[in-house]
């Protein structure tokens, strides 16, 4: 069924960027097999954007989850913004144009913004990589339009907490200048700030 965004709607959005993807060890008498190294999935994303200096795309979002056994799903709007080597700007916005979230990722730091709530949580997300390797398998894809061979749909796949997120680009412009506020973090007026660590503990 569809519902309405609810203000958890941000937190579980950026749960998939934050848990990184950890496969799961197979079952004994199974040998253990070597994990692949740790890739933080901030980085993970930005690197299928790495064929471009810059990228400035709109985006429709899509997280359908299973909550208390029903299947219920979120239908978000929103924009993207990407330059090399590591800055990754996403915004969400309900269907009537409220900011639901203003997610900020920018050299290994992270910002969020929860206008509603008004709310921002910021740290350095290396300082969770410990704690993230033991999340269960998240799988991170994406696929290219055909005709212009670029990324235009990144696949988030939370496979324990059953969470898909789907990440759709639209009116895609690349290796064009972005304005020179592209990713910079300024706050409104009256708006709390916490550490990162807040975050992480509240989508455990």
């Amino acid at each position: 069924m569809i519902r309405k965004p609810p203000f958890v709607v941000p937190v579980i959005f950026l749960l998939g960027f934050f848990l990184a993807g950890c496969p799961k060890r197979p079952p004994e008498p199974l040998p253990p097999i070597e994990k692949p190294p740790y890739v933080n999935p901030l980085d993970q994303v930005t690197e299928i954007f790495s064929f471009a200096e810059s990228l400035q795309a709109r985006a429709s979002i899509r997280i359908d989850m299973v909550k208390d056994g029903e299947k219920m799903f979120f239908l978000l709007n929103g924009a993207v913004l990407y330059q090399r080597p590591a800055k990754l700007r996403i915004m969400g916005y309900h269907p009537l144009g409220m900011g639901l979230f203003d997610a900020l990722y920018r050299n290994g730091e992270f910002f969020l913004l929860i206008p509603l709530q008004k709310r921002a949580f910021t740290g350095e997300v290396s300082q969770f990589d410990d704690s993230l390797k033991k999340v269960g398998e998240i799988r991170i894809t994406s696929s290219k339009d055909e005709m212009r061979n670029i990324p235009n749909r990144v696949q988030i796949n939370i496979v324990e907490k059953e969470i898909e997120i789907d990440l759709r680009l639209k009116e895609i412009m690349v290796n064009q200048e972005l304005p020179e506020d592209s990713f910079q973090w300024a706050l409104p007026e009256g708006v709390d700030v916490k550490p990162l660590s807040r975050l992480l503990r509240a989508i455990k």
